[in-house]
C-alpha cells in the first residue's frame, strides 16, 4: 500500500503559538484539503487511523491536514512566532478561549496555501470544536464538515467525583487556579485548576446530545452541511451513539442534506474498523468533489 509524502506544517495562531501539524499528499496540491482536528489526547500515538485517513485521502487526490490543537498531547513545548521564544500547550493547560483561534490558524493556512476549500473534520472532542468554531464563523471557503464520533460532555463529566468537583472549585477560590491538581481528571487527564473549572463550569463544547430538549443552538448556526459518523459501541455516546448523531444532526439547518454514517461493531477509535471508516470518509471526500466539478461545469 502506498505512503503519502508527510510534510510537517505549522500553523500559526493570532498569538502567536505554532500548532504542530502534517500535511499528506501526493503530487500537486489538491482543490481541496480535508483538514482534521484532533481530540484531547487524540494524537497520532492513541490514534493511528490518522494514518490511514492521510495516506488514502491523499492516494484518492485529496490532500489531508493532521490538524493538532492544543490539548491533543498532554503537555508540549511549541514555537511563539510573536514572542520568538516558545510556548508550553496542552490539555493540562488548555484554555478554552484558544478553541475557535486553534481551528482558524489552520483554517487560515489553508487559504494561505491556495486551496480553493477546506472539509473541516473532528474527531471526538475535535467535532465538537468543529461544531463551536462553524457556529461562528459563516466562511464559504469552509464547504463541508464532518464529525467524527462527537463527544457527549455527559459522559466526559461523569467520570469527574464530587470530591474532585470540590477540589477544583477550592483550588480556584483561593487564587491557585495554576495549580496541578493531585488527581488526574477523567481519571487519565492530569490538569491544572483553572482548566478543569472550564470543563466543568464555563464548557462551550457542549454542544452534541441525544435527547432533542438540549442547546442545541450552536448547531442551530452552521450554515454548511456535512457528514456525522460514529461507530455503533462508541462508549463517549453514553449509550445510544446512533441518536447522538441523529438528534444533533436534525437541529442543523442543512439537516437534509447532511449524511448519518454509521460504522458496526467498533468504538470510539473504530477499533478493527479502520478500514471501513477509512473508505467511508474517502467516499464522503470523494462525493462532495464530483458535485463540486458538475456545479462549476454547469455554470
Amino acid at each position: 500500500m502506498t505512503v503519502a509524502k508527510r510534510i510537517e506544517i505549522g500553523a500559526q495562531t493570532e498569538r502567536g503559538t505554532v500548532l504542530p501539524g502534517v500535511l499528506f499528499r501526493e503530487g500537486k496540491r489538491t482543490r481541496t484539503a480535508v483538514i482534521a482536528i484532533t481530540g484531547i489526547h487524540g494524537n497520532f500515538w492513541s490514534n493511528p487511523f490518522y494514518y490511514d485517513f492521510g495516506d488514502a485521502l491523499a492516494r484518492a487526490g485529496h490532500d489531508f491536514v493532521y490538524a493538532e490543537t492544543c490539548d491533543a498531547q498532554g503537555q508540549l513545548e511549541v514555537p511563539n512566532a510573536n514572542t520568538g521564544g516558545t510556548d508550553t500547550i496542552g490539555s493540562f493547560c488548555e484554555d478554552f478561549a484558544w478553541i475557535d483561534e486553534d481551528v482558524d490558524a489552520y483554517v487560515r493556512w489553508a487559504r494561505r496555501e491556495g486551496y480553493e476549500g477546506v472539509v473541516l473534520c473532528g474527531h471526538s472532542l475535535g467535532a465538537n470544536k468543529v461544531v463551536h468554531y462553524l457556529s461562528g464563523h459563516h466562511d464559504s471557503f469552509v464547504e463541508h464538515f464532518v464529525l467524527l464520533s462527537p463527544a457527549n460532555m455527559d459522559f466526559l463529566l461523569g467520570q469527574v467525583t464530587e470530591d474532585q468537583r470540590k477540589v477544583v472549585d477550592r483550588a480556584c477560590r483561593s487564587g491557585q487556579s495554576d495549580r496541578l491538581l493531585p488527581f488526574a481528571v477523567f481519571g487519565w487527564a492530569p490538569m491544572l485548576a483553572g482548566t478543569a473549572r472550564q470543563w466543568l463550569h464555563a464548557n462551550p463544547l457542549d454542544n452534541v446530545h441525544t435527547d432533542p430538549a438540549r442547546d442545541f443552538s450552536q448547531a442551530r448556526a452552521v450554515t454548511q452541511a456535512g457528514a456525522l459518523l460514529i461507530g455503533t459501541r462508541d462508549a463517549f455516546a453514553l449509550g445510544d451513539p446512533e441518536a447522538l448523531v441523529r438528534v444533533t444532526s436534525a437541529a442543523f439547518p442543512k439537516a437534509g442534506d447532511n449524511q448519518i454514517i454509521l460504522i458496526e461493531g467498533t468504538g470510539h477509535t473504530y477499533q478493527r474498523r479502520v478500514p471501513e471508516t477509512t473508505q467511508a470518509l474517502v467516499g464522503l471526500v470523494r462525493g462532495w468533489d464530483a458535485q463540486h466539478a458538475g456545479h462549476t461545469e454547469g455554470l
